[in-house]
C-alpha cells in the first residue's frame, strides 16, 4: 500500500468512530466529562416573583389612588415565608431574592424612598411591576437548560446543582493503553548512557488525555518480537484503544507492523504524505479494537495525537467539532512532496484575527519548541511556498 494523503488518513480514521455508551456519575466528579443528556428545569425559574433590589414592596393600586406614604408591616428576608399586605397604605420591607406575596406587585429601592418612624415615603414616580424578576421568566418547568453533547464546565455544574441534578449521565470513555517501544528508551528517573534516551512520549500522551478525564495505562516494551506479539495480544483483549509510539518505521527492529499482521490486526494504512509523522500506522483488530501506532519522534507523536487521535476521540464522544484557522505571519518554503505541519506561536491582532508565526525547528526529533509554541499549522500538500497573510487550518495544543 503506498503512502496516502492527510485527507485520506483522516477519512479512514473517522470512519472508525465508536460509541462507548453512557454511565451515571456524581456531579462533583463530572467536570470535563461529556454530558449525555439534556438538563431540564424541575420548576419554573425563578420559582417565584422576587425583588431584584432591596427596598419596599407595595400594591400598585394604592399608588394609583394617590397614596405616597406606607406603613412598614414587616421586614422579609430571602428564604422566609412571604408576608401579605391587608391594607392599601401598608408595605413590606423586603430584601433581594425574597418571595413576593400575591398581594404585592411593585418594588421600590431604598434609594428612592425615605423612612421615618416606620413610615416609608416615595420620592420618585413608579411603574407597575418595577424591580421584579417574574416567576418563570427565565425558564418554565421542563424546558431545557443545558443541551447534551458538550463538555461539562463549572457553569453547567452550577445549573445542574440548581435543579437538583446530582447524578449526571455522561459519555463513557474508552479504555486506553499507551505503549512506547525501543531498547534505547529508558525511564525518566534513570541516567542514560551516551547511547540511550529517556522516555517522554508516554507522559506527554497521558497528560493530553487527562484533559478528557481519561486515566490511561502506560507500558514500555523492548524490541523483542515474541514479547511484543504476546503483550499486543493481551492489550487487544483488555483495551479499546492502543496508542503506541515507535517501532513502525522501516528499521530492522521495528517489529510492530509484523506483530500486528500475525495477530490478524488489519492494517488500514501505513505512512502518510506528511512531515512530521510520515510512518504513522493505523489498524483494527478482529474484535474492533483500534491501534494508533505513531512514529517514535516526540514531535511526530504530538502532531499525530492532535491531528488524528483527538478529532477521532471528540467525534466518538460527540463533542461538537470546532475547526480553527489562523493568518500566517511569515513566508514558509517547504520544497518536499509532503503536507507540512509547522509549529506556530498564536496571538490575536488588533483586528481580532488569530495570527500564527512559524518557528524554525530541526525536524521531528527537536521537541524543545513545543513548550513555547501553541499549535501546528497545516500547510497544503500541493504548495511549496506559503505566504504571509494566507489563512490555514490550525491544530492547537497550548493556547
Amino acid at each position: 500500500m503506498e503512502m496516502i494523503s492527510v485527507q485520506q488518513a483522516e477519512e479512514i480514521i473517522l470512519s472508525q468512530i465508536k460509541d462507548f455508551g453512557t454511565e451515571e456519575i456524581f456531579y462533583e466528579n463530572a467536570l470535563g466529562r461529556v454530558l449525555a443528556e439534556n438538563i431540564v428545569a424541575d420548576c419554573d425559574l425563578p420559582p417565584f416573583n422576587r425583588p431584584t433590589v432591596d427596598g419596599i414592596a407595595i400594591n400598585f393600586n394604592s399608588y394609583e389612588k394617590g397614596i405616597r406614604s406606607f406603613t412598614i408591616k414587616a421586614v422579609q428576608a430571602a428564604g422566609e415565608v412571604p408576608f401579605s399586605i391587608d391594607n392599601e397604605d401598608e408595605c413590606i420591607e423586603i430584601m433581594t431574592g425574597a418571595a413576593l406575596h400575591t398581594s404585592i406587585d411593585t418594588v421600590i429601592r431604598y434609594e428612592d424612598i425615605s423612612i421615618d418612624n416606620n413610615i416609608a415615603s416615595l420620592t420618585i414616580d413608579l411603574k407597575q411591576g418595577q424591580n421584579i424578576h417574574r416567576k418563570g421568566k427565565d425558564k418554565k418547568t421542563g424546558e431545557i437548560l443545558v443541551q447534551a453533547h458538550q463538555v461539562i464546565t463549572p457553569a453547567i455544574l452550577g445549573i445542574a446543582a440548581s435543579v437538583g441534578k446530582t447524578l449526571l449521565s455522561v459519555k463513557k470513555l474508552p479504555r486506553v493503553v499507551i505503549i512506547s517501544t525501543g531498547d534505547e528508551m529508558i525511564s525518566a528517573e534513570t541516567t542514560p548512557t551516551p547511547f540511550q534516551i529517556r522516555r517522554s512520549n508516554g507522559i506527554t500522551i497521558k497528560s493530553v488525555l487527562e484533559k478528557y478525564k481519561m486515566n490511561a495505562d502506560w507500558l514500555h516494551w523492548n524490541d523483542d518480537f515474541e514479547f511484543i506479539k504476546k503483550e499486543l495480544s493481551r492489550c487487544i483483549d483488555k483495551y479499546d484503544i492502543l496508542l503506541m509510539s515507535g517501532g513502525v518505521s522501516m528499521g530492522k527492529f521495528d517489529y510492530l507492523p509484523k506483530a500486528c499482521e500475525e495477530l490478524g490486526i488489519e492494517k488500514l494504512f501505513h505512512k502518510i504524505k506528511q512531515r512530521p509523522g510520515k510512518p504513522f500506522w493505523f489498524g483494527k483488530s478482529p474484535n474492533e479494537k483500534l491501534v494508533f501506532a505513531f512514529p517514535g519522534n516526540p514531535v511526530s507523536v504530538f502532531m499525530c495525537l492532535h491531528r488524528y487521535f483527538i478529532p477521532w476521540l471528540e467525534r466518538s464522544l460527540r463533542i461538537p467539532e470546532t475547526t480553527q484557522y489562523a493568518v500566517l505571519q511569515n513566508d514558509i518554503d517547504f520544497p518536499f512532496p509532503l503536507q507540512y505541519f509547522a509549529q506556530v506561536k498564536l496571538s490575536v491582532n488588533q483586528s481580532g484575527q488569530l495570527i500564527a508565526e512559524s518557528v524554525d525547528t530541526n525536524g521531528s526529533g527537536d521537541f524543545s519548541h513545543l513548550a513555547d509554541t501553541h499549535a501546528f499549522i497545516e500547510l497544503p500538500l500541493e504548495k511549496t511556498e506559503c505566504k504571509k497573510g494566507e489563512v490555514y487550518k490550525i491544530w492547537k495544543y497550548n493556547f
